[in-house]
């Protein structure tokens, strides 16, 4: 977009999650593309690895990736909290317990909230998705004085007080259900009603929780997915109407973006079961007693070792790459590519190389296969509650990695435009701080996309074999900033 040479005075972010780039289209996303006639589309924008919310929403609030800000996976194993199971991130009481094990620094960067508050200035959140996700694009939301709302409760949030303050106004909080199209037309009630005209925070960020429930459990192009599709987008609808109505709409700006697409499934692996089969002692999730490994899974999974007294990671990274179903293994780096292990590819390649790391991790094979509703990707996941036809993410899929991001600013149509500039989801938070007129945190490895960019974009192919297992990924570089392309 071009320079920005004023501060906005405020700045609106809608996040769709698992929204895939080529599903945003006039007969189901005609306001987002609304906002693309009068901003710039970035085309080429990415994810971050495992393409998975949690820690996406991290990389949104950090603007940085998880060797920076530590969530390393929707599920990992973390000592600290605890020894005989693996962290859920999308539960308050295991980030609760995190943030005890680790003295309040449970995310390990500083965030666009901490960034606000230092300038003085508010950040409001209505989200509609899990308690994790809620608790990660703001972390220290208490601390900031900042306001947080959940769709699921007041035990779901820092700010139990939002909560309560909406269900006082707007009456009880939507009840649960599939597609979840009473919880689209509730946040945007919330933020046309109460956050935008009353609170008038510097920074309102609305999280959708659709399509991504309705992909996983009805299909991509399930008609029940394209309705929750359509009334998450209408719901964004509502919050542009909004704004457009207000007399400073030339100096508010909004941000709509994806946190991750998704893919279509075709396979379930059961690779733990079948690693346990030949010896290798693998436990999942509570069931880790005596085992000599933990494994966690969906389109991607770790591997981290529980006991020196069973099998090597050598041989069971060995094992892993003579499986037809594992496409990627990556190990702790022997420099900037290469794994310590022959044949896998560093977390280095990924920016997934953090003391979190894992000892291993794996992703499962995807095609460009086009699915029974003529989507581009099919891939493999381990067992879930995901429905085999399900949609799933995590991996290295290009449907997987590739987000919608949509930068406007001022209310004026025929302004819009489309960049294949190298972004995404690290850069949004930086970007919003720049149109405050703000300078982003040290830690923040995204840029401003309000500003033009420095280098000249490089691309780099890394790649690792052993026998016949080979394997790579295919990445963006430019302006210090990495971008994975698909592997």
């Amino acid at each position: 977009m071009p320079e920005t040479t004023s501060p906005v005075s405020r700045v609106i972010v809608a996040v769709f999650d698992g929204l895939r780039v080529d599903m945003v289209r006039p007969d189901l996303t005609p306001n987002i593309l609304r906002l693309a006639k009068r901003g710039v589309w970035y085309r080429e924008a990415r994810s971050i690895f495992p393409s998975v919310t949690r820690v996406a929403t991290t990389s949104f609030a950090t603007g940085a990736p998880p060797s920076v800000h530590g969530i390393v996976g929707n599920a990992f194993y973390h000592r600290p909290a605890f020894a005989d199971r693996v962290l859920d991130t999308s539960k308050a009481p295991d980030i609760a317990a995190a943030e005890t094990a680790e003295a309040g620094a449970f995310v390990t960067a500083a965030t666009l909230g901490d960034r606000l508050a230092q300038a003085g200035k508010r950040m409001a959140v209505v989200h509609t998705g899990s308690a994790g996700s809620a608790y990660m694009i703001n972390p220290r939301a208490r601390r900031n004085g900042h306001w947080t709302f959940s769709v699921h409760g007041a035990a779901h949030t820092q700010t139990p007080e939002a909560v309560e303050e909406v269900v006082a106004r707007f009456g009880p909080l939507p009840e649960r259900a599939l597609p979840r199209l009473p919880d689209q037309s509730y946040a945007a009630k919330v933020m046309t009603g109460h956050v935008l005209p009353a609170l008038a925070a510097d920074v309102t960020v609305v999280w959708f929780n659709e399509p991504d429930t309705s992909f996983h459990y009805s299909t991509l192009g399930h008609a029940n997915s394209l309705t929750a599709l359509r009334a998450a987008d209408a719901a964004f609808g509502e919050i542009l109407d909004w704004i457009e109505a207000q007399p400073d709409a030339e100096t508010i700006a909004v941000i709509a973006a994806s946190d991750h697409g998704q893919i279509s499934t075709d396979g379930i692996v059961t690779l733990a079961e079948r690693a346990n089969a030949m010896g290798y002692s693998i436990g999942q999730k509570a069931k880790l007693e005596d085992m000599a490994f933990v494994m966690t899974g969906g389109r991607s999974g770790e591997i981290r070792s529980l006991s020196d007294n069973g099998p090597s990671l050598e041989r069971l990274a060995s094992w892993l790459m003579e499986q037809p179903e594992v496409s990627h293994v990556f190990s702790r780096g022997r420099n900037a590519v290469e794994g310590v292990i022959d044949g896998t590819l560093a977390f280095e390649t990924v920016d997934l190389h953090h003391s979190r790391q894992p000892d291993l991790a794996f992703v499962l094979k995807a095609t460009n296969d086009i699915d029974v509703h003529g989507l581009n990707g099919l891939g493999l996941m381990t067992p879930g509650d995901v429905p085999l036809g399900g949609g799933m993410h995590g991996g290295l899929h290009p449907a997987e990695l590739n987000t919608v991001l949509i930068v406007a600013v001022g209310a004026s149509d025929g302004a819009g435009g489309v960049s294949d500039r190298p972004a995404g989801i690290i850069d949004i938070a930086p970007t919003v701080l720049d149109l405050l007129g703000l300078p982003a945190l040290e830690t923040m490895r995204g840029t401003s996309l309000a500003r033009s960019a420095g280098d000249a974009a490089q691309r780099h192919l890394f790649v690792a074999e052993k026998g016949r297992f080979a394997q790579t990924v295919s990445v963006a570089e430019q302006d210090g900033r990495r971008f994975i392309l698909n592997g």
